[in-house]
């Protein structure tokens, strides 16, 4: 066990580690944290001698071991690691998820004590040029998805990546309410403002029972396209298929250049 500014991290070869016994794991945190039992059990409520079974046990519950690490004043935070991630990289950006890419093929999800998402990400529209070219100029005024997140709220950038065969960050808008439907209440409601043909739209929702809509307001174009090259070489870039977050580099980047758009 070693001590990382605050942070506790038990060595990958240390004897508890390999052995995952818990409590044996606990008592050493304990122990490094300058705690006795007795004020654990204290902070707990209950008496040293069920601190002492606590610590015995080699298997512990998740809300045992979070009450117990909170008695000690620290948080308990529980991520999944996969270590051959890269197919699932690209869909989890598309997802509701917060994650943490370690490298190209690991990423951490969290599962307790981080919240999936962040208070403010923008999101990236790969859209098709005669699409975004309507949002740019104010015409089309909803966009369309079979599925998207409805935590998303109301004033977040969208920035719209054009499709092939431009390639480019073309524009940007802002989102306004998201609408969850069957495909048919979503035509009725907002065929017209989504700017598309019937038989495409059919087409693009054909075998989905539900139907998203994203309200769009002030589209407007960036004052110059960044390419696809560019995109990749200063963001690690890669379009998505439907959309994803941008990065805090990403987003911060994008910032001076949507500050000279004009409203």
């Amino acid at each position: 066990m070693k001590v990382v500014g605050k942070v506790f991290e038990p060595l990958p070869g240390g004897a508890d580690a390999k052995n995952g016994h818990i409590g044996r794991s606990l008592r050493e945190i304990r122990t490094l944290a300058g705690l006795t039992q007795a004020q654990v059990a204290e902070r707990l409520n209950i008496g040293q001698s069920a601190v002492t079974r606590l610590e015995n046990r080699k298997d512990i519950r998740v809300s045992t071991l979070r009450d117990y690490l909170g008695a000690m004043g620290a948080k308990l935070r529980i991520h999944a690691q996969f270590e051959d991630a890269a197919a699932m990289i690209n869909s989890l950006r598309e997802a509701h998820y917060r994650f943490e890419q370690v490298d190209e093929n690991q990423l951490l999800l969290p599962i307790i004590g981080e919240d999936r998402l962040p208070p403010h990400r923008d999101v990236v529209f790969s859209i098709k040029p005669e699409y975004s070219q309507k949002i740019a100029s104010g015409e089309k005024t909803v966009e369309l998805r079979r599925r998207f997140p409805m935590s998303v709220p109301a004033g977040t950038t969208a920035l719209i990546y054009e499709t092939s065969p431009t390639r480019a960050l073309s524009s940007i808008a802002e989102i306004g309410e998201v609408h969850k439907r069957s495909p048919l209440e979503i035509w009725e409601a907002f065929g017209n403002r989504a700017c598309i043909a019937r038989k495409d739209y059919d087409a693009y929702f054909d075998g989905a029972d539900r139907a998203f809509a994203i309200e769009l307001k002030r589209g407007r174009p960036l004052p110059r396209p960044l390419g696809l090259s560019e995109l990749r070489d200063r963001f690690s870039f890669e379009p998505p298929q439907s959309f994803l977050y941008a990065t805090p580099k990403m987003r911060e980047a994008l910032l001076y250049e949507c500050a000279q758009i004009p409203d």
